[in-house]
């Protein structure tokens, strides 16, 4: 049975006399399209089923060879500017990403598990108004891939569906799509040639002798306009998504064959010129109260206290969401294990999984922080935040968490062992190779959060003794065990640890008066 999306549950707010605050969501307890913000870089996403020609068209987009594009399996490819051609592969469990060649086959060092992305650098001029991120084949990404894509096509802020002449919409694609289109995407639809090329033309009927019927020459008034495949074939498609998703009336289709995508080069041009005027407008140059002394309300009242009882309230019921969606994961998980890919592609299914469960802890926990500090401050400060004063908060709570550590590493990786425990990578660089789509640099208080499988999973489970679905079941229970109880301790230690430098902060404020941040 296919789990649902879990309910939202709020914190009761405590704000008796107080004005009402920003950031007074419920808890996200499912990922969805992510809302770009202005510091978010502009990219393309592509995605689409497999046999669409969807290397072809981007290799057309960017003049680039097919094969300059090509990734392991699972691995998500991001396409950027720079004067040198280079290619990276970022492999979870390692601190610097390994160089690879153009040929995939021929250069770079064997890796002991796919990675997580590649980057790919090329002198293209278009790439500088835009990066280019190409996806796993629709039919490969499942519940969590599909939630990773949401979320990168919403910073991205554009998404192109490659799809062939002879294939037609799944349900799992337009159920994408229909997200998509709830959200502020544009969306780009590139059809290519099929197996038989494009949509069949029928016939006008010859006349027959003795019918009394006859056929007008060509060029006369009456003769029938003759049909374009190309257009049949685009409009067949359209009318067929615009009868689920109506919401995507507005997106612009093009046909792609031979790698000519001139066309859809021009528009995705035309769109980031004005994507990203647009976002340069959001963001004023001068936050309001970003300078400037602020003054402490003359009775903050019992500000400490509350704060540390919303701060055990925060982390107990992320620790309840996240067990509820490591008990959906495991669901889906051993439903994979008997019915679809099997032993072999458990590791790839289950660091899926983690890289979507990481998205949402780390979503959880900017979450509660923002709320923490808005309703601390806020009765502190006696008003509302204002945007740059919400700016030099979260700058000096993330610089008095250094004090407050402890010995424990914030910005560290939890990696699942090929026994299913969980060990964990600190360092510069660590948690840089488990974004398959990496964004705007972080301006939250906390390191993200970051869970993914060690290369020894996937020698493990490919070797060919390793097929027994029993034992994967089981081991797959374990390491989920094991990854609920370590995000426990961490989600309450990242909490705790943002609630004694919030504490010191305020401290300070109010003991001389004014908030000297």
């Amino acid at each position: 049975m296919k789990p649902g999306p879990l309910p939202a549950v709020d914190v009761p707010d405590d704000t008796t006399g107080a004005a009402k605050l920003p950031h007074r969501g419920p808890l996200p307890t499912r990922l969805g399209v992510t809302e770009s913000g202005p510091e978010e870089p502009l990219a393309v996403v592509a995605v689409g089923p497999a046999g669409a020609g969807r290397p072809e068209v981007l290799a057309g987009v960017l003049r680039l060879d097919p094969g300059m594009l090509a990734v392991p399996a699972g691995s998500w490819l991001v396409v950027r500017h720079s004067r040198v051609s280079t290619r990276a592969a970022y492999v979870p469990g390692y601190r610097q990403p390994h160089a690879y060649g153009a040929d995939l086959l021929a250069a770079g060092p064997a890796l002991a598990r796919p990675p997580r992305r590649v980057e790919l650098s090329v002198p293209e001029p278009l790439l500088r108004h835009f990066s280019l991120v190409d996806t796993p084949d629709t039919g490969a990404l499942g519940a969590a891939g599909t939630r990773l894509l949401l979320d990168a096509a919403g910073r991205a802020g554009a998404v192109l569906f490659v799809t062939a002449a002879d294939q037609a919409f799944t349900a799992v694609e337009l159920n994408l799509l229909a997200e998509v289109a709830r959200a502020r995407v544009e969306v780009f639809f590139a059809v290519t040639p099929g197996a038989a090329g494009w949509a069949p033309v029928p016939e006008v009927p010859a006349a027959t002798e003795g019918t009394g019927a006859s056929v007008a020459p060509v060029g006369s008034a009456s003769a029938p306009a003759p049909v374009d495949p190309v257009a049949v074939t685009v409009e067949a498609h359209r009318a067929a998504l615009l009868a689920a998703v109506p919401g995507l009336a507005r997106a612009r289709w093009f046909a792609v064959a031979d790698g000519d995508g001139a066309d859809l080069r021009r528009a995705l041009v035309g769109w980031a010129a004005d994507e990203g005027l647009r976002r340069a407008s959001v963001d004023p140059p001068v936050l309001p109260g970003a300078q400037g002394r602020v003054p402490v309300a003359a009775d903050p009242g019992d500000w400490s206290e509350r704060l540390d009882g919303q701060a055990r309230s925060w982390a107990q019921r992320i620790r309840q969401h996240l067990a509820l969606e490591l008990a959906n994961a495991h669901l889906r998980v051993v439903q994979e294990i008997v019915f679809g890919v099997g032993c072999a592609g458990l590791p790839q299914l289950l660091d899926r999984e983690m890289e979507a469960l990481s998205l949402l802890a780390t979503a959880q926990c900017d979450h509660a922080v923002r709320r923490l500090v808005e309703e601390a401050a806020g009765r502190v400060l006696g008003a509302p935040l204002s945007a740059g004063v919400r700016r030099r908060l979260f700058f000096a709570v993330r610089w008095g968490l250094a004090d407050h550590r402890a010995g424990h590493e914030l910005d560290r990786v939890l990696l699942v062992t090929s026994t299913g425990g969980v060990a964990g990578l600190t360092g510069a660089g660590a948690t840089d190779a488990l974004a398959s789509c990496p964004g705007a640099e972080r301006e939250e208080v906390l390191p993200p959060v970051a869970v993914a499988l060690s290369g020894a999973c996937w020698q493990h489970w490919r070797s060919p003794g390793n097929h027994d679905p029993n034992a994967a079941r089981a081991w797959a229970q374990r390491a989920l065990r094991e990854i609920e109880l370590e995000l426990s301790r961490e989600v309450s230690r990242r909490i705790e640890v943002v609630r004694l430098s919030l504490d010191g902060v305020l401290s300070d404020a109010v003991d001389h008066g004014i908030l000297l941040a």
